[in-house]
């Protein structure tokens, strides 16, 4: 089995090599491809790849490639984990937005629409060049916006489906909290990628005993302190929301606290020059404990798990996943792509059935669905005034003036990944 992972000279690759050597049983992969333009973090990522697979006595070869086409030629899957612009475009993301009082984010509002803009063209490139290659691989996008651009790879045609490890975490959080094994804990997990609500904590499947109104009788103060939210407001939702929820139900709070702190991007970058330099060591042959603090945790896991189900029908019967809607959730379209659990297998994902979703939830769903779709045509034909329809539409702008003023600062920080600028 190949595999190939484009975006491999992240700092993020070590935990997915981790789980490929430690998960093999179920993933069995002969080779596996890193794909990175950045040759010098390429060369330190391979290397310690290396070095783990042999420490853990996995058998597979390791390619390192700049070459796209090489790289994910008869692939059986590729993974996309790449971040146009790199920190630096991050950086941006996270600033200019909040000199208009907005929430400055990498994934939501107006910086994680100038990453849908940086980023969509760019896979449905790559995406195209794996059809090339073999039409029968599957896609399997961890980039950010996932949900734009797992709705950008369907339309276009593509075997593709989105993942991310919001669920998979909270998965493990509440595994702990109930002493059981994760694979025994069954999310009610609905919405859109990071915008979604655990409605419901099963154990067994999704025919068990909901038990999160016992979570949260019990553990209701971690649980929102883990959001930084308050603990009567989860009381009263009665459900878990993202902890990406924040920037929509504190988003004045929020904005407060990221104009007295150093922005993330700034944190991780400083991390990413410590964890590179540790990779250069040639005697690290373990994923080092700081790469926690990177973020992505348990991203390995979900990513075996999604590989395994649509490679060879192993895994877990039950993931949540970002897919198309069709139907699923009545009050969208059906070609939008929704978070939810699905059964996986080798014919793809396919939604389980959801209980009618609460018009406090339904709604803003249906809001950011609205302008995922904008953004997606912003993203596919470019354009000012498509820019500004995005802005508008989108709950953490809405207001005309906001959305003039970010268009403007979003084209002049990003106007080198915009080919229509």
């Amino acid at each position: 089995m190949k595999l190939a992972v484009v975006g491999g000279g992240s700092t993020y690759t070590p935990e997915l090599i981790d789980g490929f050597a430690r998960l093999r049983d179920t993933l069995p992969i002969s080779e596996l491809v890193l794909v990175d333009p950045a040759a010098d973090r390429l060369e330190l990522v391979g290397g310690l790849a290396r070095r783990i697979f042999a420490k853990q006595g996995h058998s597979g070869t390791i390619v390192t490639t700049s070459d796209v086409d090489a790289g994910v030629a008869d692939a059986d899957a590729v993974l996309l984990q790449l971040r146009v612009g790199g920190q630096a475009a991050r950086l941006q993301d996270e600033t200019w937005p909040l000199e208009c009082g907005c929430v400055g984010q990498e994934t939501t509002g107006a910086g994680g629409l100038a990453k849908a803009l940086r980023t969509v063209p760019v896979v449905l490139d790559i995406a195209e060049r794996v059809r090339r290659t073999n039409p029968d691989a599957w896609i399997i996008d961890f980039t950010n916006p996932v949900g734009i651009v797992t709705r950008a790879l369907l339309q276009a045609g593509h075997k593709a489906v989105g993942l991310c490890n919001v669920a998979i975490g909270f998965q493990r959080r509440f595994a702990a909290l109930l002493d059981v094994a994760p694979s025994e804990v069954h999310l009610d997990h609905v919405g859109l990628n990071h915008l979604t609500w655990e409605t419901g904590v099963r154990i067994g499947g999704p025919e068990g005993e909901n038990l999160l109104p016992r979570l949260l009788a019990e553990h209701g103060g971690p649980i929102a302190d883990s959001l930084s939210l308050p603990r009567p407001l989860i009381d009263r939702l009665g459900v878990v929301p993202s902890y990406y929820l924040r920037y929509f139900y504190a988003h004045d709070e929020v904005v407060r606290e990221l104009g007295t702190k150093p922005s993330r991007a700034a944190e991780v970058a400083a991390m990413e020059k410590e964890l590179l330099a540790m990779y250069g060591d040639p005697a690290l042959d373990t994923k080092p404990e700081l790469l926690a603090k990177r973020g992505g945790a348990f991203y390995s896991e979900a990513a075996v798990d999604l590989a395994a189900a649509l490679l060879s029908g192993g895994g877990s019967p039950y993931q949540v996943v970002n897919t198309v809607n069709n139907g699923t959730l009545p009050f969208l379209p059906d070609d939008a792509v929704i978070e939810v659990q699905a059964a996986v297998g080798r014919q793809g994902a396919a939604p389980l059935a959801v209980p009618a979703v609460d018009p406090l939830y339904a709604g803003l769903i249906a809001n950011v669905t609205a302008y995922e779709d904008l953004a997606l045509q912003a993203a596919l034909h470019g354009g000012r005034d498509r820019v500004f329809k995005a802005l508008l539409s989108h709950p953490l702008v809405g207001q005309y003036e906001y959305a003039e003023a970010l268009t403007d600062k979003l084209i002049a920080h990003n106007r080198e990944h915009l080919a229509w600028a």
